[in-house]
């Protein structure tokens, strides 16, 4: 009716996270963003309990790396500081994001897997947006493969809750690395 779609167009990166509808009128529309309902803004925690899993699960410390004798390890950063490299970096992933979902881990803390670059990174750290992300049980094993993990049970839970794992919070740059799971 009358609206301007461009300036009311998102970035890919803020899919989920600012709402697309909510900018004013006239000369600022699109300059306002608004976050969307479900987004959430981190508060931070302590990365030392996450560098010292790291070493527990097989992270070669950076001074003890040697890229001629490992030259497929994946690189491990922790808010943006190269602390070290693992050479099996799936099962780690795979690991953190378990523990994560069962609350041993902080819901607000970002697992992202860049393979291409052969790069682990994971932040802790305040100020970045989040958004929670249902997830679907993709084990072709299961007999509730292809169904959501949140339950109705779960939904009364989750107002109260988000440890409960049906729902894992997700950064921006965590997404293309959630297509596994």
């Amino acid at each position: 009716d009358g609206k301007i779609a461009r300036p009311r167009q998102l970035h890919n990166t803020h899919w989920g996270l600012v709402c697309p509808a909510e900018t004013p009128e006239g000369q600022a529309c699109g300059l306002v963003k608004n976050l969307s309902l479900m987004s959430c803004i981190s508060v931070g925690s302590p990365s030392q309990p996450i560098i010292y899993f790291l070493e527990e699960w097989g992270m070669e410390p950076l001074e003890d790396y040697l890229p001629y004798a490992s030259p497929n390890a994946t690189r491990i950063f922790v808010n943006g500081v190269w602390i070290g490299v693992h050479r099996d970096p799936a099962h780690l992933v795979e690991t953190m994001k378990s523990l994560r979902r069962r609350g041993d881990i902080s819901a607000e803390v970002s697992i992202i897997r860049d393979i291409r670059e052969k790069e682990f990174r994971i932040f802790t750290d305040a100020g970045r947006v989040y958004r929670p992300l249902f997830l679907v049980d993709n084990d072709p094993n299961s007999p509730t493969t292809g169904e959501l993990k949140l339950k109705k049970e779960h939904v009364f839970e989750l107002i109260n809750s988000d440890e409960n794992g049906g729902v894992d919070d997700d950064a921006a740059n965590d997404e293309d690395d959630d297509a596994g799971g």
